[in-house]
């Protein structure tokens, strides 16, 4: 029996139809939603389960976002600068005209890629992933790229826009073919990340061919390069300035702080005096990210390339030698490794303690509050693990509430990832790209709406599957669910093909006109969606 008719019997069968039930198992997770719903709650306090897994869903996002944002891009970023990476090359989609083309574009799409990741690992959630991956494609391309020429009409950069639309073209196709055949096999998996390579390849060699023929003479300054925003100017559109964590002003000369005062100060996610300056719904957006960003600061740590001291807080990074790793086995496979005894005598999570403590200590004794140590690099790829790991935690819950919310409701994953997956990981992209519009460089928010969203269907069904597939079973099966997958497919294809012949037949210039035919057209498609949904619009032969 699928666990979706559970709300077709009487509600005094809910639990034991949930407990006996193998299709209500959720897979992974630290919290049983379906068993907390019908067994926890009775029947009559049903809306109240819903809004508060609705409060929580919208907190999981909270989480998601923060830890992208502040921890797992700051250390990516880090990471690159210790690998020696050219700055014009490893850099975020949504600053620079590589848009997503290194592995830093990772930071941008870690939510949409681990939540695929998630999604794909259990069949009957895999429409989560498909409904997310798209639904965020057509939002993107259609509300984002049309609200930025609704706020600011531009001159779009054509040969990058070209470049990205083919390339999304075509991983739009593959990936309908793949549904259309219902399976993936590893060289079909491998071929995502074979063309995302390409598209980087692609991407360096025409920026490096510019670039010379600029530099020697060549070729007059690009219109279609997008422009660039000061060291200031990106600062303060990013939101992720040091004021945030209360560095903003730093006194004229220096004095030795005591550790302890060290560590109170890292661990303070609030900055009191930005916190007067700022409007009210700021204030309260802020409190609701505070315990996030508290638990966070204690596991996560973040090396910092632009301060002079690198962030090194000597206190607080000898205590994420022993919470970071800690985090890491606690939250792997929902804490299964860390609690398995060794000999069935001594835990896992205990010898991690031990082992953490012993380091932290050495590395107390043998660093200085003043200076990094030569070593201090090793912290951002703890803190790149530790971060993917949170990020990796939170999504697990959201595929698991948003299924559960599915089983209630009796709606299907597909329209659920199309809607409340793909909404809640855009939603800091389009705040982003509106806000880099309003300050001027619209043209950079709109290369990062086709650039960014490449990386995301091309590793995210790529890697999802490729990590499904085991030595014994090549092939993940891809079934379309219902005709809403179609529809959500051909939405994307053609919103990619009005977009690649409309913009070059207005030369480029992208007004308001463009703008609300994007937006018109989203809300015409999530219509059709949603009456698909519901049976008003079916297809017996499909």
């Amino acid at each position: 029996l699928q666990c979706w008719e559970v709300r077709k019997r009487n509600s005094s069968e809910w639990c034991r139809f949930v407990r006996s039930n193998p299709d209500c198992r959720l897979d992974g997770g630290f919290l049983d939603y379906l068993e907390g719903v019908f067994c926890v709650f009775p029947p009559r306090l049903l809306p109240l389960a819903v809004t508060l897994y609705a409060l929580w869903l919208l907190y999981l996002f909270i989480i998601l976002g923060v830890t992208a944002e502040k921890f797992f891009c700051p250390n990516l970023s880090a990471i690159s600068t210790n690998l020696k990476l050219s700055h014009n090359v490893a850099v975020f989609s949504l600053m620079f005209p590589l848009h997503g083309v290194t592995f830093l574009a990772f930071g941008n799409g870690a939510p949409d890629v681990f939540s695929a990741v998630v999604a794909f690992s259990d069949p009957r959630t895999a429409g989560l992933a498909i409904g997310a991956i798209f639904g965020a494609g057509v939002f993107v391309t259609t509300v984002v790229a049309g609200g930025i020429a609704l706020v600011k009409p531009f001159t779009a950069a054509s040969r990058p826009f070209l470049r990205d639309v083919i390339f999304y073209m075509v991983a739009v196709f593959l990936t309908f073919m793949i549904l259309y055949f219902g399976r993936i096999t590893l060289g079909e998996a491998l071929g995502y990340l074979g063309l995302y390579v390409f598209y980087v390849f692609t991407v360096v060699l025409c920026t490096w061919i510019h670039r010379r023929q600029r530099g020697d003479g060549l070729a007059p300054p690009a219109t279609w390069e997008p422009e660039m925003p000061t060291d200031a100017e990106e600062q303060e559109s990013s939101g992720t300035n040091s004021g945030d964590y209360g560095e903003e002003y730093q006194p004229l000369l220096p004095s030795r702080e005591t550790s302890l005062r060290i560590l109170t100060t890292a661990l303070s996610p609030l900055d009191y005096r930005k916190w007067r300056r700022k409007p009210w719904y700021w204030r309260l957006f802020k409190v609701f990210k505070v315990p996030v960003e508290l638990v966070l600061l204690l596991t996560v740590p973040v090396v910092d390339p632009d301060k002079d001291d690198l962030n090194w807080k000597r206190p607080l990074n000898c205590l994420h030698v022993l919470t970071s790793p800690l985090l890491c086995i606690l939250t792997l496979k929902s804490g299964a490794y860390g609690l398995y005894q060794i000999q069935g005598i001594f835990p896992v999570w205990g010898l991690v303690t031990l082992v953490g403590s012993f380091l932290a200590i050495i590395t107390f004794i043998t660093t200085s509050n003043e200076e990094p140590p030569k070593y201090h690099c090793v912290f951002a790829f703890l803190g790149f693990l530790a971060s993917a790991m949170w990020i990796n935690a939170a999504a697990t819950e959201l595929v698991n509430i948003l299924r559960t919310l599915g089983i209630i409701f009796q709606l299907s994953n597909t329209v659920l990832g199309l809607t409340l997956l793909a909404w809640g990981n855009s939603i800091g992209d389009t705040f982003s790209d509106l806000t880099m519009a309003r300050q001027g460089y619209p043209r950079m928010a709109f290369s990062a709406c086709f650039g960014g969203i490449i990386f995301n269907i091309l590793v995210g069904v790529g890697f999802g599957c490729l990590l499904q597939m085991t030595s014994s079973q090549l092939v993940v099966k891809l079934e379309p669910d219902s005709l809403l997958v179609w529809i959500l497919a051909g939405a994307l294809g053609l919103s990619l093909v009005f977009s690649f012949v409309s913009v070059p037949a207005q030369c480029f210039q992208l007004g308001k006109a463009y703008g609300v035919c994007l937006i018109l057209y989203y809300l015409a498609f999530l219509c059709m969606a949603l009456l698909t949904e519901f049976r008003v619009i079916h297809l017996s032969a499909v």
